[in-house]
């Protein structure tokens, strides 16, 4: 039997401090100096003192705690306590498997295009997952992206797959089964998600399950133009149909060895013709680290020559608005689009018609092919194949050669474009 009556609690008023009433076996109640009375249980676990604070306050009706309640729960408090048990973790973990299972409750409805809005939020990709957006409306949401996620099986992600290579993209297969395995294992990883679905994509194998057809090799490519190719592409571009300034940054990729978005993304602030050099800022290399190329005599010209038909202050290749840059997969499609014959295609729709006025002698071939080009013209002019790395922009594999070995080799990448430029401007006299 405790000590405190309810007439005593009743009559108990606030004063300039706290104080407490004591009940005994640990029940106590706190009256603040606003009035308020709450309920405190003392207990012992483990040794130590530790006080719990019972949610409801002290009085009848809902919500409220009267003395006779109060003790019962104090008994089972310190019950507990006796059985190695703290109520106040206990309660938090009863409150957390509440907040589990209500948010599997709520995610066992979501579609896998819940999963890829929540997925693509946390991608890290220079576009900002612009074109993981376009790939999944075009080819997976028509087909799963209503499908509550437990009911999304392998045999929908074969169709997703044969429906690209189908229509002749094999590669683009590659990279969105890629994007799919990505996303699945993101969600494998998260709570909320991982308990909603078997990976559809695990039992997939694009060469055994014969998606791919059999003489396809892989996504990694090896084209590099000949010298032979080099001249052909001189003279056929001026006859090609393509702006003046995408003939230019096709130059710029062969005689800098870069890559498309970081001659199209290319800002006149950041090139200085004068010294001879155009950096790279990291926001536009892929590897995040800011690069500067020091121009031969060959691409120094060209960025002339678009420095004069230019009429954007910012931006050396701008698009028809001029707030931005041009669109990077626009020109590589202005260049593909000039070679569909190669691969027995019509061309397409509001697209040029000249469907082989850039085909090569040894085939067809993209804008990336012509920095790989760029970088097999150092090799054979003999430049070191680190140097050719450092021109790349490649980061280099070990990290114990990274922190001890921090010389830029500048003057030899200086040579190494140098170099490139000498023999660009013997086998095409005008670039010169």
């Amino acid at each position: 039997m405790g000590n405190l009556t309810v007439k005593q609690i009743d009559s108990a008023k606030p004063k300039d401090k706290p104080y407490k009433l004591m009940d005994g076996e640990g029940l106590q109640l706190r009256v603040a100096v606003d009035g308020i009375k709450t309920w405190l249980v003392r207990y012992m676990l483990d040794g130590k003192e530790r006080q719990y604070r019972l949610p409801e306050l002290y009085g009848d009706g809902d919500g409220r705690l009267g003395l006779k309640e109060a003790r019962e729960k104090a008994t089972h408090v310190r019950a507990l306590a006796r059985n190695g048990i703290d109520i106040q973790i206990k309660l938090d973990n009863e409150r957390q498997a509440e907040v589990e299972r209500l948010e599997v409750e709520v995610a066992q409805s979501k579609t896998l295009t819940d999963l890829f809005d929540a997925w693509v939020e946390t991608v890290d990709r220079k576009d900002n997952g612009k074109e993981l957006r376009r790939s999944f409306a075009r080819d997976v949401f028509p087909v799963v992206g209503d499908l509550k996620l437990s009911s999304v099986h392998p045999e929908h992600i074969e169709k997703i797959l044969r429906g690209v290579v189908d229509r002749g993209s094999n590669r683009i297969s590659v990279t969105l089964f890629a994007d799919l395995k990505q996303m699945f294992r993101w969600a494998g990883r998260k709570r909320a998600w991982k308990q909603l679905f078997e990976n559809p994509t695990d039992e997939i194998d694009l060469k055994k399950d014969k998606i791919l057809p059999r003489e396809y090799e892989g996504a990694e490519r090896n084209r590099a133009l000949s010298d032979d190719e080099v001249r052909e592409l001189a003279e056929k571009l001026p006859k090609s149909g393509l702006m003046p300034r995408t003939q230019i940054a096709m130059w710029l990729m062969l005689s800098c060895c870069c890559r498309i978005g970081e001659v199209i993304q290319a800002r006149w602030e950041h090139v200085d013709l004068n010294a001879g050099t155009w950096v790279i800022p990291k926001e536009n290399a892929k590897n995040r680290k800011t690069h500067t190329v020091f121009l031969s005599p060959v691409a120094l010209k060209k960025f002339q020559e678009l420095k004069q038909i230019s009429t954007n202050d910012k931006w050396c290749f701008p698009d028809t608005s001029g707030t931005t840059h041009v669109c990077m997969k626009s020109t590589t499609k202005q260049v593909r689009d000039r070679q569909m014959a190669a691969i027995g295609r019509k061309p397409m729709s509001n697209r040029t018609k000249n469907s082989d006025v850039l085909l090569l002698v040894n085939g067809d071939w993209v804008p990336h092919d012509l920095r790989r080009t760029g970088a097999t013209m150092m090799q054979s002019l003999h430049v070191a194949p680190a140097i050719i790395e450092r021109v790349l922009n490649h980061v280099e594999p070990s990290k114990l050669v990274r922190t001890y070995q921090t010389y830029d080799y500048a003057e030899e990448k200086r040579d190494a474009w140098n170099r490139l430029g000498k023999r660009l401007s013997e086998l095409v006299p005008q670039l010169a």
